[in-house]
């Protein structure tokens, strides 16, 4: 099965949209400035809960937040082969 990739905005809507810094935003939700650090870098998903919070506090839908990369195959077993 292949990994879902997951992109977020995190930085920019941290920096760009509400000028709050890494540590602001890791108090706001709860969470350590290096989880931040690793949530923008891409090298941590966070839970459910998490960017729900994370959203909520950037009063942006999660699908705004984060994207999936939707040109893999999530897995093959859901591919049918055709009759033929």
């Amino acid at each position: 099965m292949a990994k879902l990739m997951i992109h977020n905005r995190i930085r920019h809507l941290r920096v760009e949209a509400h000028g709050m810094t890494q540590q602001a935003l890791a108090d706001h939700v709860g969470i350590t400035r290096q989880t931040v650090i690793a949530l923008e870098q891409g090298r941590y998903y966070p839970s459910l809960e998490l960017a729900f919070r994370i959203a909520l506090l950037f009063g942006t839908p999660l699908e705004q937040v984060f994207q999936v990369d939707r040109t893999i195959e999530i897995h093959d077993a859901f591919i049918q082969p055709q009759a033929q």
